[in-house]
């Protein structure tokens, strides 16, 4: 047999597809729970994966920026860095968020691939809530309904609802205002 026709001979055959399994699961992808966050805020939840959390502190007032929305709080220094904050209550216009006691200051990681700006920070109203994500427990609503601004979707996760922010577009919102803001 040549090298060839050995390799075919060995080649591992694809899995068959279970009857159990529904026509929008496919077989190669494992249904694996991931590790979440809940982040309450002024009249609304944001669901994210916890990988984009950096760090969560304690809320203290920014250093204002001239010239930006007023979903743009201000800078905060972290590590050596000056992050915008972001009211995404404001941002997305569901309600008029104010940082004070209890509030907490979440740093993302920046997923668009600025080297000069690889964090920014959001406003919430206490601790982020760790919790499980799996598909049974997951429901996309498909209303039709318009999307607020910067939201990916509105969610169902066991009986809660949430919005799952989309970080891109609140990243390229942010460097759009502070360039605007010169």
């Amino acid at each position: 047999m040549s090298n060839s026709t050995a390799a075919v001979a060995t080649a591992p055959r694809p899995a068959k597809a279970s009857p159990a399994r529904s026509a929008a699961t496919t077989p190669d992808v494992p249904e694996a729970d991931i590790r979440g966050v809940v982040i309450q805020l002024t009249g609304a939840r944001l669901l994210l994966p916890n990988a984009a959390i950096a760090e969560v502190l304690s809320y203290a007032p920014p250093e204002p920026v001239a010239g930006v929305p007023e979903w743009l709080l201000g800078r905060m220094r972290w590590r050596g860095w000056q992050l915008p904050l972001i009211s995404f209550s404001r941002l997305a216009g569901l309600a008029d968020e104010q940082g004070g006691l209890g509030s907490k200051v979440i740093v993302f990681k920046a997923l668009g691939g600025n080297t000069k700006a690889p964090y920014f920070a959001i406003l919430t109203q206490g601790f982020p809530r760790l919790v499980t994500v799996s598909r049974g427990g997951l429901s996309v609503d498909v209303d039709g309904d318009a999307l607020p601004l910067a939201v990916q979707a509105r969610v169902t996760l066991n009986q809660d609802d949430a919005l799952v922010p989309d970080l891109v577009a609140i990243e390229k919102l942010i460097v759009e205002a502070l360039a605007d803001a010169g």
